[in-house]
């Protein structure tokens, strides 16, 4: 429950909820988003928001972090997608007691100046797993093709697929894969029942090196973290499979970048797909052209059903938190 909210409940459980309310009236919620969601899911939103009694407000395809800065001055709440969140915006939110992140990953968000104020930060864990499970497949595929161009190209059925992390994501990747004829092997230190991956029939590795030395294709899906920034690099790459590839519709951050041009250069079998362009990709283009490509946009969350579920998502966190105090999907406890 809101921090800043609590301190000030009465005594009973029944005062509690009338006071809790009162507290909470006229609450403007803000969706920013420089790249926006489909119309269907503003309705939808919208719908979500005004019929719970609260204010919505919209500031779409901003140019300038100033008008990010003016839109929060006056907010209780505030969705956001790829959107940064910085502590110059919390500090510009004076109102502010909840950020909701449409989607899974919510590094774009300052957590520690959130929790300094007592914010709460939320995403939408599996609104978008699908899509970029989709994604994650398709990029499979089309490496393995040649990138659709003249040329005999391999399949995929047969070949060792590993997943790097075995969350929502992870899980549909693995589950599709099987469904195409691949052996599924997962590593996730985070994961302990080795139930959860027998569930999948899906072989569980005990470390790192021993997933990447196992998979033919490699599917990426840890976070930013001060653990996993720079850590996918050289010496995972070398130890792959002949022939290869590495897909990442995680984050560019994990990859170190210098260790992934080395390794390219140094085995002309290796492949790299990315759903996030490396700050070198287009030297990583010039000097291996079809064995490495990057959507040009992140494109994992791209499809109508993920763009209206994380929204919708998102919404409801919002007015359930507000209405109950449900804190289930906190990132900042």
């Amino acid at each position: 429950m809101c921090p800043t909210i609590v301190p000030l409940m009465r005594e009973t459980k029944k005062e509690n909820v009338v006071y809790f309310t009162s507290l909470l009236e006229n609450m403007k919620i803000l969706v920013a988003t420089e790249k926006p969601f489909a119309r269907k899911a503003v309705e939808g939103i919208r719908g979500i928001v005004e019929g719970a009694g609260y204010e919505l407000a919209l500031l779409e395809k901003y140019t300038d972090k100033a008008q990010l800065l003016e839109a929060v001055a006056d907010v209780d709440a505030l969705i956001v997608r790829s959107d940064k969140v910085t502590r110059e915006v919390i500090d510009a939110a004076k109102n502010l007691k909840i950020v909701v992140r449409a989607g899974a990953g919510y590094d774009n968000v300052d957590l520690a100046a959130a929790t300094e104020r007592g914010i709460v930060v939320m995403n939408t864990p599996g609104q978008n797993s699908n899509a970029v499970a989709e994604l994650a497949v398709a990029m499979m595929i089309f490496m393995a093709r040649n990138r659709f161009t003249p040329g005999t190209g391999t399949e995929i059925q047969g070949k060792t697929l590993g997943i790097h992390a075995y969350g929502n994501v992870g899980r549909l990747v693995g589950r599709k894969g099987k469904a195409l004829g691949m052996e599924v092997v997962a590593y996730d230190p985070f994961i302990t029942d080795p139930a959860v991956f027998e569930a999948d029939g899906v072989r569980q590795v005990a470390s790192v090196e021993e997933l990447y030395r196992a998979s033919d294709y490699l599917s990426l899906h840890i976070p930013a973290t001060e653990q996993t920034r720079g850590s996918i690099g050289y010496d995972l790459m070398m130890s792959m499979p002949a022939g290869a590839t590495l897909v990442n519709t995680a984050r560019k951050e994990v990859i170190d970048e210098e260790g992934l041009r080395r390794a390219l250069t140094e085995r002309a079998d290796l492949k790299y797909a990315t759903d996030i362009a490396a700050g070198i990709q287009p030297e990583l283009d010039e000097q291996f052209g079809k064995r490495v490509f990057a959507t040009a946009k992140k494109m994992g969350a791209e499809t109508a059903e993920a763009n209206i579920n994380a929204g919708l998502a998102a919404a409801s966190q919002i007015v359930d938190f507000f209405k109950t105090g449900n804190t289930r999907f906190q990132v900042n406890k």
